[in-house]
């Protein structure tokens, strides 16, 4: 599946050039690591959490999507296997994380762009929710919501508030309510969650 969009907002490229958003291809891995390095201004944790759920064994294949412009890779955004553990049964569900745009290519939409897509692909396939934890001022306005107002159990309490969010597609039913557990991966890595003073300053807290 492939879109192509016009970005939105101030442009730093060519206002030719069109926004590509397509699944992310074996040569794309190393400009997929330089976006999230300079994203996340990390050139470890994020890039490695995307290049272990690849590989990772899971009920649900990963979904890799990244945006290029004039042929370069300027964002990414992958959806990978959770669980929800809902009262009746287990839920395959899938996980947005990580989302990332290259510095000089944010605040144009393709973000925005990338969370579409990603959640499309999933509806397609029949995925009832997507899970995220991330800015509920940013993620508000594309579709997702606070996930425990919606009868969603975090799978960890060193959430920031608002950060627990979800989008239920058009498979959801009403029972499908309950705790939402990452792959293994995603703890293995230590990627659920803030700790100490990354989880303090999130929550106001001196």
């Amino acid at each position: 599946m492939t879109s192509r969009v016009a970005p939105k907002g101030p442009r730093t490229s060519s206002d030719s050039a069109e926004l590509v958003i397509r699944q992310e291809a074996d040569g794309d891995h190393g400009d997929v690591r330089e976006v999230h390095a300079l994203a996340f201004g990390d050139s470890e944790r994020v890039p490695g959490l995307v290049e272990a759920l690849r590989v990772a064994n899971a009920a649900l294949a990963p979904m890799s999507f990244v945006a290029t412009l004039d042929d370069r890779v300027v964002g990414h955004v992958m959806l990978s296997a959770a669980r929800l553990d809902a009262p009746p049964r287990i839920v395959d569900v899938l996980s947005l994380s990580p989302l990332g745009v290259l510095p000089a290519f944010q605040h144009q939409g393709i973000g925005t762009q990338l969370i579409q897509h990603a959640l499309a692909a999933a509806d397609s396939q029949g995925v009832p929710l997507v899970f995220l934890e991330g800015s509920p001022r940013y993620y508000g306005k594309r579709g997702f919501q606070a996930a425990e107002a919606a009868g969603f159990r975090a799978p960890s309490l060193r959430y920031p508030d608002g950060a627990f969010q979800v989008v239920q597609l058009s498979a959801h039913e009403p029972w499908m309510t309950g705790t939402f557990v990452y792959s293994e991966t995603f703890w293995a890595l230590d990627c659920v969650g803030l700790r100490g003073e990354r989880l303090r300053a999130a929550r106001g807290e001196a």
